[in-house]
């Protein structure tokens, strides 16, 4: 029985993202990678989503700064295999799941939104209040 894609994620892959969030950021607060490119790096890894069949693994990270994001990405994928077996050391899953990682884009939206919010058109409309029309009494003229 598979899942529709408009499904949105069961507990149990919720939760087991949490507990392999949690590893990996332990994992990469340590600096047990022995990539080059990784040694000098912090990331933030701010989401794990899980296939429903909790095989398939999308860890979404940002490095510190957002500076060399991609090269960061790259050596992540690579240290990927590396992940995975300290992954299965500490979590009790049944299976360990396949990791891929990808660069988060909520920080840039979140900044998007932010900006669209302090711009002159939004806050003039604030300014102005939600009730410059003029409201109409129960018999229909103007109060």
């Amino acid at each position: 029985m598979s899942r529709s894609r408009g499904k949105p994620p069961s507990q149990r892959q919720l939760r087991v993202g949490e507990e392999i969030r949690h590893c990996l950021a332990r994992v990469l607060m340590q600096g047990e990678a022995h990539d080059p490119e990784l040694q000098d790096v912090s990331v933030t890894v701010s989401e794990v989503r899980l296939s429903p069949d909790l095989k398939n693994a999308t860890a979404f990270v940002m490095p510190l700064g957002g500076s060399h994001s991609q090269e960061a990405i790259k050596a992540l994928n690579r240290a990927a295999p590396f992940f995975r077996h300290r992954l299965a050391e500490e979590v009790d899953l049944r299976f360990t799941p396949r990791l891929s990682f990808q660069l988060d884009q909520s920080f840039d939206e979140a900044s998007r939104i932010d900006a669209l919010l302090n711009s002159p058109r939004v806050r003039g409309d604030l300014a102005d209040g939600p009730d410059t029309a003029p409201r109409e009494d129960d018999d229909g003229a103007p109060s």
